[in-house]
């Protein structure tokens, strides 16, 4: 998406215009098509150290340790260690000088340790995250037969995931969405997105991928689902993908650092109400961790405020430890 227009807007009768991915024309040459709005409330879219032979052996004599002091373990419920509880901490204390909201879920897909801020469960426009949904939906219809891919179409999924192409997800939305239009919608709720909400009033087409409302808890249980559910091959596909993003999707998860191995789908956008700026995406061996991330800067800030807050979430909370 971009800081010079709106998310998608879809105009059914007439050719889709391509401009930056994720809304008007972004910094990153995205391509976004244009919309026919019927809301003018809503704007456009090394070495390692020496192995240690370990402390003594304490004699039966020997107390144990003493637990740390509590304030060194800021958020025990979370069931994360100590060090990932400061680090929430100081996320925390980061985004009370920030503009507008964010909600945030990290997840530990080894021990199932999952930490959701005040505002993970916010309904938040999707942006161009929701594409991650789409293609979840159309490699498992076309390997149940029910719909078959042409090398065109996966071409639009590369695009549609690589450089967040809107124009690549409305050709692939108007062509799956069936005659109901509900094809992918009746669908999402299977990978986890339960609060997902398609918004009305805004286009013609309705549902639309371009106007839909979700929260950092549905993107945590999308991507999870992307990790631990689909079939071997697929997910490979997706996480290679997600890990070799175009520059204009190389912030958010990203943040978290070439040694952690991130990748991320990410989603921009000037919507009713403001940017918003989302990240969702993994880090670590064997993508341990799922981070989710969803700014809604409420009119207070626009695309590069958004993008500097989710990075340094995604690099306060994962940097060094995935």
């Amino acid at each position: 998406m971009s800081p010079a227009g709106r998310c998608a807007r879809v105009l059914i009768a007439a050719a889709v215009l391509v401009a930056a991915a994720g809304c008007g024309s972004a910094p990153s040459g995205e391509m976004s098509p244009a919309h026919l709005v019927l809301n003018p409330a809503s704007s456009s879219h090394t070495t390692p150290p020496p192995v240690s032979a370990g402390p003594p052996v304490a004699s039966a004599s020997t107390p144990p340790p003493a637990p740390p002091p509590a304030a060194e373990c800021p958020l025990p419920q979370s069931g994360f260690d100590c060090d990932f509880q400061r680090r929430f901490a100081s996320a925390e204390a980061y985004l009370a000088k920030r503009p507008g909201t964010v909600g945030i879920v990290v997840h530990d897909r080894k021990t199932g340790a999952v930490w959701h801020n005040g505002h993970a469960g916010d309904p938040t426009w999707t942006a161009s995250t929701i594409k991650l949904a789409m293609t979840v939906n159309l490699l498992l219809r076309d390997r149940a037969g029910e719909i078959a891919l042409t090398v065109e179409d996966r071409g639009l999924i590369h695009a549609m995931l690589n450089s967040s192409d809107d124009n690549a997800a409305d050709t692939l939305w108007f062509r799956y969405a069936g005659a109901d239009h509900m094809a992918f919608n009746n669908a999402f709720s299977g990978y986890g997105m339960t609060s997902l909400a398609p918004q009305r009033g805004f286009a013609d087409f309705y549902p639309y991928w371009g106007f839909q409302k979700c929260t950092a808890d549905d993107l945590d249980r999308l991507m999870s689902y992307v990790l631990g559910e689909l079939p071997a091959d697929l997910r490979d596909y997706v996480v290679g993908e997600l890990r070799g993003v175009a520059p204009n999707q190389q912030w958010g998860v990203w943040a978290a650092g070439p040694a952690a191995r991130p990748g991320n789908k990410n989603g921009w956008s000037s919507e009713q109400g403001g940017w918003v700026m989302n990240t969702v995406g993994f880090a670590g061996p064997a993508e341990r961790y799922v981070f989710a991330a969803m700014n809604n800067l409420r009119g207070k800030g626009g695309y590069d405020a958004g993008k500097a807050t989710v990075s340094e979430i995604a690099r306060i909370i994962l940097a060094g430890r995935a």
